[in-house]
């Protein structure tokens, strides 16, 4: 993985420091994990999959495209996914890895879940307050 994560960093035209700035990380951090002293955390890979659009299977193991291809609907998520950006909380993480997981369904997984979620909505209308 670390040679992957330099090879998007200079794909990209930034320096270590640029690109921890990014993700929320230090230059130092960014040096480790190109290095192989480091390992990434999960929320370190979900932010720079998040943030550069990358597909987290080729981030791990080098399999599959690089980059992920957004329709309209994934440009939302990933809006929201920037609006919980900063959030550390338990809540916040779980949501950005829904979205994360989300992004990576085909159509038909994609409109199930949103006749779930729909479903869910209209079932709170009918409780009353």
């Amino acid at each position: 993985m670390n040679r992957r994560i330099k090879e998007l960093r200079k794909s990209l035209n930034m320096n270590q420091t640029d690109f921890g700035t990014k993700i929320g990380v230090k230059q130092t951090t960014i040096a480790g994990y190109e290095s192989g002293i480091r390992t990434p955390t999960d929320a370190v890979i979900l932010s720079i999959c998040r943030e550069f659009n990358i597909n987290e299977t080729w981030l791990r193991t080098g399999k599959g495209e690089r980059n992920l291809s957004l329709s309209e609907d994934d440009e939302i998520m990933k809006y929201v996914g920037l609006f919980l950006k900063d959030k550390e909380d338990f809540v916040a993480q779980k949501i950005k890895r829904f979205i994360v997981g989300y992004e990576k369904l085909d159509a038909e997984d994609k409109k199930i879940i949103e006749n779930l979620m729909h479903q869910i909505f209209e079932d709170e209308k009918k409780e009353p307050e």
